[in-house]
């Protein structure tokens, strides 16, 4: 009789702590040496998240209740409404549409495209950066970017201006590597093809982004002009041996003004629509002190001094450093580049402003510090190439924790819950969602008054943007809406014959309105005389609200 056979089963051998640690650290070595390697992306998701935290909190307010109001209507309503208002914002409306039908409207949702913008500039300027002078160059003006307070503000704004500054920093990369494609002679011109596209889709996305083709414009002039001044000092110093090719030449501005010139034509009738519709901006004024404190300390640093003064300081010691060290006998070929980064940089910086101050000034009043946020980009590059600047390493880490601190104000104040003009829409909405008695079938009503600050507004704009609390709720004033009208805005009729003629099954009527212009002493004259009394009334900073019953 044989024995049973027998066989070995395996054991798994316990794992030893240091194996676990050794796996963990092989892995964040790994992931640490991608991003180092990419840090577009590492430094565009560090801006993703930094815009968009928090960006909840602040109440909605009148600019963002255009973006509400616009994308949410039918695309044959919001077709009709760009004919008379706001063409120039058409293309950001149409996206928004698209994106809260994917989604769903909230405030958060209404502010995380400009986020996501925001990560997407600060990415482009990093390779911009890297582009122009090397990657610390590029790591540093994106960080420098995500902290300047202006990029806090258009991150946390339902509005387009975020992505204006992607616009304008992938407009000048793409434009970059079509220079660079025609100086190699490799396929320039699907690059020039790129770049004419670009512009095009960049206009129609905003209309000043035409700025910065321009801009690009004189960035070809300056460097060609450049070009030949460091050919004449080669001529005429004693050095010996080749000259480098010139980085622009007849090629380069022929390629680049056939792709404007491309660029321009399709959107020309786009451009004579916004144009046609300059009653938008008649809110503007005309040049005086308030321009200069708008264009030193608001358009890129947020009004705060203390930065304003640190950024144009570095700004300009970048700028004499860079050039002055391109100006040498023999410049080494990082600083013959970091001298191309400011011919980049500057023209992008001040054209922009300074064409539209000059537009304000002959009349045409076209300058707000938020219309020079296709700059930002380049503000962050030329701080950052002061701060590169700076030797031994620490010194430049103690510099750029030292714009953090001066930031922190700024990216603190944007996301407070009345951060936005004063906006207490939330706070309204909240009180009515609260007082509402949803557990009866009794009918209710609201009439809008004006909004604060914006007299010919009804209040209909809190319910857009908070629609939760205004949920079966009889509008009793309005006499036709925006959507109707082709306009932004719905429009009241006469209070004393509107309302009574549609109180039928209504117990309860709101009175939601601003405390200027206020129509309310008229609704309750109305309202009383059709058997109503006061329950109660609130005032919640800019808006008051009163409650009415049979």
């Amino acid at each position: 009789m044989s024995s049973p056979r027998t066989g070995t089963v395996p054991v798994r051998r316990p794992t030893s702590d240091g194996s676990v640690r050794a796996r963990l650290l092989g892995v964040a070595h790994a992931v640490t040496h991608t991003l180092a390697r990419t840090p577009e992306i590492s430094v565009g998701a560090l801006g993703v998240l930094v815009a968009a935290a928090f960006t909840w909190v602040p109440s909605v307010w009148y600019d963002e209740a255009a973006t509400v109001a616009s994308a949410q209507r039918s695309w044959p309503a919001l077709w009709a409404e760009l004919q008379n208002v706001d063409a120039v914002h058409g293309l950001y409306y149409a996206v928004m549409h698209v994106w809260f039908a994917l989604v769903g409207y909230s405030p958060f949702a209404l502010r995380f495209p400009s986020a996501l913008a925001i990560g997407v500039a600060a990415g482009l300027v990093v390779a911009l950066g890297r582009r122009l002078g090397g990657v610390r160059l590029g790591v540093v003006s994106g960080m420098v970017f995500l902290v300047l307070p202006r990029v806090a503000w258009a991150g946390t704004e339902g509005r387009p201006y975020a992505t204006v500054t992607t616009f304008a920093a992938a407009l000048t990369l793409v434009g970059l590597t079509a220079v660079r494609r025609t100086r190699a002679r490799h396929h320039a011109t699907r690059w020039w093809v790129v770049y004419g596209v670009l512009a095009a889709v960049a206009v129609l996305f905003n209309v000043y982004l035409s700025l910065a083709v321009v801009a690009h414009g004189v960035v070809l002039v300056w460097t060609g002009a450049s070009d030949r001044a460091a050919r004449r000092r080669s001529a005429l110093s004693e050095r010996t041996g080749p000259v480098s090719e010139a980085m622009v030449d007849r090629r380069v501005l022929v390629h680049w003004a056939v792709a404007a010139v491309g660029a321009a034509v399709v959107v020309s009738p786009f451009v004579l629509l916004a144009a046609g519709q300059t009653q938008q901006v008649g809110w503007i004024t005309g040049v005086g002190w308030a321009t200069v404190r708008q264009v030193v300390a608001t358009a890129w640093f947020g009004a705060r001094w203390p930065y304003a003064v640190l950024g144009w300081t570095l700004m300009v010691v970048g700028v004499v450093l860079a050039l002055r060290a391109a100006r040498r006998p023999s410049p080494a070929a990082r600083d013959v580049l970091r001298a191309q980064a400011v011919r980049v940089a500057v023209p992008l910086t001040v054209l922009p402003t300074a064409v539209l101050v000059g537009a304000t000034a002959a009349g045409e009043h076209l300058y707000s510090p938020k219309y020079a946020s296709l700059s930002l980009p380049f503000v962050a590059l030329l701080i950052g190439l002061a701060l590169t600047a700076v030797r031994p390493r620490r010194w430049l880490a103690l510099t750029v924790v030292a714009m953090l601190l001066v930031s922190a104000p700024t990216s603190t104040t944007v996301r407070l819950p009345h951060a936005k003009q004063d906006s207490h829409w939330a706070n309204a909405a909240a009180i009515i969602e609260r007082e509402r008695d949803r557990r009866t079938d009794q009918g209710e009503g609201v009439v809008f008054g004006s909004v604060w600050g914006h007299p010919t507004t009804t209040a209909q704009v809190i319910a857009d943007t908070y629609p939760d609390a205004f949920t079966g709720m009889r509008d009793l004033a309005v006499a036709e809406t925006g959507a109707e009208r082709g306009q932004l805005w719905d429009v009241n009729g006469d209070v004393a014959t509107t309302v009574p003629a549609r109180l039928s099954g209504i117990d309860t009527v709101w009175f939601v309105g601003g405390k200027s212009r206020n129509i309310r002493p008229q609704v309750t004259e109305t309202l009383e005389g059709q058997g109503f009394h006061v329950v109660r009334y609130w005032h919640t900073g800019t808006v008051i609200l009163w409650k009415y019953s049979r």
